[in-house]
């Protein structure tokens, strides 16, 4: 524990990013959660439509984002990307099924790895900050339920008309994530640790990612942990629902 903590010190505040390896989360379903949602993405919009973000009660960050709503730099255009969120696995939350058989089974399941991951990685980060393991661990109690926003987020960003493109658009705008740690899964094609940029024209080529977003239960209170007042006290969910206005506007 001694020396993994070190190196994940190491890592977070030399470089910023760190490849994880022996994670117990293996390639095969990294695929299989890609393959499954790209399935889903296909659909027609009207397919897709019943599953839309804000359309489930008490989970407001949970479902489809439509192509071009999102926009992760307030100042560009929207993004020409749409996504799934994955926020909340209770029992009434509804799900695609028919064309997507096992979207549910093989979303859940990854969440749930996921959860397990991110918390192992939390108690590893409180280890290498001196301070006692479970402190941030005790900030998300709630992950995958009512209280708490961490969210199994898979994208899609489909071929690109360049004559339809407005000035500053992009795939995916410059941005930082809103929580306490992000995993992001690399699929067989690799990795990119920036903005997504449009391909040249008339490359028509589609991508994807996957991403877990770990956040803070909506009711944490998120202080400076050397006791300074560096930044003013927050809550995770009053936190998370300012950045959510920036990237979708006021509704």
């Amino acid at each position: 524990m001694i020396s993994l903590s070190k190196d994940l010190e190491t890592a977070f505040t030399e470089v910023g990013f760190v490849f994880l390896k022996n994670t117990g989360i293996t390639q095969e379903e990294v695929d299989r959660v890609m393959a499954i949602s790209k399935t889903f993405f296909l659909q027609p919009d009207e397919e897709k439509q019943p599953f839309s973000r804000k359309s489930f009660a008490g989970s407001p960050n949970h479902g489809w984002v439509s192509f071009g709503i999102e926009r992760l730099n307030p100042s560009r255009p929207g993004d020409l990307k749409e996504a799934f969120n994955i926020t909340s696995l209770q029992p009434d939350i509804k799900w695609p099924s028919g064309a997507v058989k096992g979207f549910r089974e093989i979303q859940t399941s990854f969440f749930q790895h996921c959860k397990e991951l991110s918390l192992r990685v939390l108690k590893v980060m409180a280890f290498s900050l001196g301070l006692d393991p479970e402190v941030f661990l005790s900030a998300h109690r709630f992950i995958g339920e009512e209280g708490n926003c961490s969210t199994l987020r898979t994208l899609y960003y489909p071929p690109v008309k360049h004559e339809e493109v407005k000035e500053g658009q992009l795939r995916c705008g410059e941005h930082s994530d809103y929580g306490s740690i992000t995993l992001l899964f690399k699929s067989s094609e690799g990795l990119q640790l920036h903005r997504v940029l449009l391909p040249p024209p008339g490359d028509l080529s589609t991508r994807q990612s996957l991403a877990f977003f770990v956040q803070p239960d909506d009711e944490a209170l998120i202080c400076c942990c050397d006791g300074s007042n560096k930044y003013p006290p927050v809550t995770g969910g009053g936190y998370i629902a300012e950045r959510f206005k920036a990237s979708y506007g006021q509704n």
